[in-house]
């Protein structure tokens, strides 16, 4: 009677590689970047607030925007005030903008489950600043 539970040999098969993302062009990064400044510059004043006196819990000191790869993050840096804190501050990325080629954007924005969810896609710069301003799902 054969083993039914042995193993087949260890054998190579080929992967196809992976498909690369495409770089993003200096001047639309740096287009891409003034106009996030810009919207960022305009959420200072609603999110950035001083906390009430003895506050204890985490609040926002400031917000900025970074690249990575081929991705825009907007961040929001947290501070931990209280006596228990494990760190003095943390950084949370609310929306990412991914560069898909063509001059065009995908956003999501991260759940409270810790995933990000993508929901425009093949935006322009414009389109993509437009929504995230005025859709509070992009928002800190």
């Amino acid at each position: 009677m054969a083993n039914r539970h042995k193993r087949p040999p260890n054998m190579w098969i080929s992967s196809p590689p992976k498909s690369s993302k495409p770089k993003v062009p200096g001047d639309l990064k740096a287009e891409f970047t003034e106009k996030a400044e810009r919207l960022l510059k305009e959420w200072r004043p609603q999110y950035i607030k001083p906390p009430p006196p003895e506050y204890q819990f985490n609040y926002i000191v400031e917000l900025y925007g970074k690249w990575f790869r081929s991705y825009f993050y907007f961040c929001a840096k947290y501070t931990c005030p209280g006596p228990t804190a494990v760190s003095p501050f943390f950084e949370v990325r609310f929306t990412r903008l991914e560069y898909v080629g063509n001059r065009q954007f995908n956003i999501a924005f991260m759940r409270h489950t810790g995933q990000w969810v993508e929901t425009e896609r093949g935006l322009t710069v414009d389109e993509c600043i437009s929504s995230i301003r005025e859709d509070s799902f992009y928002q800190p």
